[in-house]
Formats: C-alpha cells, structure tokens, sequence
C-alpha cells in the first residue's frame, strides 16, 4: 500500500488516503516519487477552474522519482534511473499537429495530475516516452520545480526572441526560474508584482532584476517584450501598453481572468499578443533544452 493525496471535486480539500500501489502497463515505468512540486495548474483544478479532472484524482506533475518496476515493453529506462515527470503525460502521435511537431497542441493529449493521477503520492506510474532523465547535477527538490514552472517559463522566453528589456508580470515559480535565465543570457529583467508586494519585489532585485515595482507602474523605457505569469486576465492591456513597437506579449498561464476591452492602438504597430501552451518532448541538440 502506498500514502497518497486524493482531491475529489471542486472545491474539495485534499485528503489523505491508502492506496494500493499501482502496477505499470504496457510502456509504462512505476517511479518511487522522491519530490513532487506544487503548481498554480494544480489551485486551478482545485478551484474548479479547469473543468475535466478525472475523479477522484492524485495531483501533482513536476514529479522526481526512480525507477521501481518496468511495464512490459518499457525499454527507455532501468529500475533505479532518476527520472522527471512532466504536465504532458500522452499523446495521440496520429493528428495534424503531433506529426508537425506540436504535440503540445493535440486534442487529444492526456496531462499528468489532471487526467493521469500524478505525484502527491508514494509512487506514481508514466508512460515511459514521455519522461525525462534528470541530470544529476540537481537534488530532487531542485530539479522537481523544472518540470513545468522551468519548462512552461523557458518555452515562454523562447517565445520573446532576442527581447534585451523583459518584463515580467507575475513572480512566482516560473519568473523566479526565468529571470535566472534570462540574466545569464544577458537581458535586462523588470518585475511586476501586485501592488505593494514589497517582499515579492526584493526576492526579484536579489535574483538580478533590475527594476522591480507594482503592475502598472510606469517604467522610464519601454519594454522589448513581457511574459504574463499571473492569471490575471487585466494585465494584458497593461503589458501592451508597457512594450514598444513589434514588441511581444506572451500570456502563459494554463488558465486566465477575462481580458477586458481595450483600444487597438495598444496593439497597434505590429505588436504581438500570444499563448504558450504545454510542452512537446523535442529537445534542442545546439542547448538540450525542450522546446
């Protein structure tokens, strides 16, 4: 029997219950769960706000374990490997948009914690094609947090090209991630955090922000592009206001606020507004990182 923490519906706090340990399938791997990290996307299933959990559910998809049990068939891994658990959890590998190389897109997709019980638990199972061996350069509690606050947050900075003055609306997982990132590579960071998060605004300047300040405070230069953590649905005029002509915006939460009406001259000048969504499994050979 395993220890694991079962969400039930909308709602509904997370209770602790014994289960039996589940046995891996066909291409499957039964992972001993040594770290799992908490995500936003694991309040908005609570919350009701994403809709079609299965029921009743093991959250949890930033997940580290090792290898307890192969499924028969499963041939990418040993028992006793290190491996990472993302939100993507399968694939249909059939539609327009998994043979173009947008898996991250099919309809059909299955996502850990949500459809697939995931890592609040002692032991978990995957599908072995869609895990990752994990570096053994990071603990696991380091390494946990990359398999989707790290993975969402670099695939939104990809999504801003050469942008030299980021903002960064939101710093929570995924900012504190990126700024790390984004000032290695020499951007300049500016951080927004609600309105009087003196604490929040400090922890952005000791991780090399070079501005940190309020949503909606005005900034004396404008920005090459902003990446919208917070699930706040307001910020979206407020970030293209903020950056300049053929400037980006990156909105990439699973889940957002309405966005209210605003002018088209806040888009206007070939600024771009757009989504991330998910995570494919392609690796970039020149980085080795998932694009």
């Amino acid at each position: 029997m395993m220890r694991a923490m079962v969400f039930s519906g909308k709602g509904a706090p997370l209770r602790l219950e014994e289960r039996p340990i589940p046995a891996p399938g066909p291409g499957q791997i039964l992972l001993r769960v040594a770290a799992c990290g908490i995500c936003r996307t694991d309040l908005h299933i609570i919350d009701g706000e994403l809709s079609e959990p299965k029921l009743p559910l093991i959250p949890g998809h930033q997940i580290i374990g090792r290898v307890a049990a192969l499924g028969s068939g499963s041939t990418g891994f040993r028992e006793g490997d290190r491996v990472g658990v993302p939100w993507l959890g399968a694939t249909c590998g059939s539609c327009p948009d998994c043979r173009e190389g947008r898996e991250n897109l099919c309809d059909a997709a299955r996502f850990t914690g949500y459809h697939l019980d995931g890592g609040f638990a002692e032991y978990a199972t995957a599908d072995q094609r869609f895990c990752f061996a994990v570096p053994g350069a990071y603990s696991d509690l380091q390494a946990a947090p990359l398999l989707c606050a790290g993975l969402i947050g670099y695939r939104s900075l990809t999504m801003t090209g050469s942008a030299r003055r980021l903002g960064i609306y939101g710093f929570g997982a995924a900012a504190h991630i990126v700024t790390q990132v984004a000032r290695w590579q020499g951007r300049e960071v500016f951080a927004f955090t609600r309105p009087g998060d003196l604490s929040g605004q400090a922890f952005a300047r000791q991780l090399g922000a070079v501005w940190a300040g309020g949503a909606g405070e005005a900034l004396p230069e404008a920005l090459d592009a902003a990446i919208i953590f917070a699930p706040a649905g307001e910020l979206v005029p407020t970030a293209l206001k903020a950056v300049r002509k053929g400037g980006t915006v990156v909105c990439a939460g699973i889940h957002m606020s309405d966005i209210p009406s605003f002018p088209y001259q806040l888009l206007w000048g070939e600024r771009v507004l757009r989504s991330v969504a998910n995570l494919t499994r392609i690796v970039d050979p020149g980085s080795r990182t998932i694009v």
